[in-house]
C-alpha cells in the first residue's frame, strides 16, 4: 500500500507555502491579469497556470523533465520558445489596448477568459524552469521505502499544485479588488493593458537570459 510519513507530508507542506508566499513570475503574470481585467481574468490564469504545472509534474514523474535538465540544447530551446511567447502576449496586449470594455460583448468576454485559461497553460508548459523545480523539489521529501516514488511524486506534486493554487487565486482575488481604481475612464484603461503588455514583454526578456539555475 503507497504511504507518505505524516512527517514527510508536514515537511512538504511548510517548505512549500513558505515558497509559494514568496511571488514569483508566475505570480506577476497573474497579478498582472487581474488588475488588467480583473479578478476573473486572474482566476482564469491561475486555473491556467496549475494545469500547465500539472502537466510538469506528469513529466517529472515519468522521468521525461530528466532529459530536459541534462539536455541544454532542449533547456534553452524550450526556454526560448516559452520567452517569445511572453513577448508575443505582450505585444498583443499592447496592441489591442485601443479597445475599450464597452466594445467587447459578453460573448467576447467568455472567450476571452477561455484564452486566458490556455495562455495560462502554455505559460508554464513552455516554462522549463518549473519542470526543473519539480524534479530537484519534491523528491527530497519522497521515502521510497513506503512505496511507489513516482505515484509519490505524483501525490506531492499535486499536493504542491493545490496549495499554489489557493495562493495564486488569492493574489487574483486581491488583485482584482485593486482593478477598479486603476481602471476607471477608457484613458486610464487603455494605460493599464499598456503596462500590462509591457510587463509580459519584460518576463519574457528576463525568461529569455535566464540560467537553469
Amino acid at each position: 500500500m503507497l504511504f507518505l510519513p505524516m512527517e514527510n507530508l508536514l515537511l512538504f507542506i511548510g517548505a512549500s507555502l513558505a515558497l509559494l508566499i514568496t511571488p514569483g513570475p508566475a505570480v506577476l503574470y497573474i497579478v498582472t491579469q487581474s488588475l488588467s481585467q480583473g479578478a476573473k481574468a486572474g482566476v482564469y490564469s491561475s486555473l491556467g497556470i496549475g494545469i500547465g504545472g500539472l502537466i510538469h509534474v506528469v513529466a517529472a514523474a515519468l522521468g521525461l523533465s530528466a532529459i530536459l535538465a541534462a539536455s541544454a540544447t532542449a533547456f534553452t530551446f524550450v526556454k526560448l520558445l516559452g520567452a517569445a511567447y511572453l513577448i508575443y502576449l505582450g505585444i498583443q496586449k499592447i496592441r489591442h489596448a485601443q479597445i475599450t470594455p464597452s466594445e467587447t460583448s459578453d460573448e467576447t468576454t467568455s472567450k476571452s477568459m477561455r484564452q486566458l485559461f490556455i495562455q495560462g497553460v502554455w505559460v508554464n508548459i513552455l516554462n522549463p524552469k518549473t519542470a526543473l523545480f519539480f524534479l530537484a523539489f519534491c523528491p527530497q521529501f519522497i521515502n521510497p521505502t513506503t512505496g511507489s516514488a513516482e505515484i509519490q511524486m505524483l501525490i506531492l506534486g499535486a499536493l504542491f499544485l493545490m496549495l499554489a493554487l489557493t495562493t495564486d487565486m488569492l493574489f487574483a482575488l486581491f488583485a482584482g479588488k485593486i482593478h477598479p481604481f486603476f481602471s476607471k475612464g477608457q484613458q486610464n484603461a487603455r494605460r493599464l493593458n499598456v503596462v500590462a503588455g509591457s510587463i509580459y514583454i519584460l518576463l519574457g526578456i528576463a525568461a529569455a537570459f535566464g540560467s537553469k539555475k
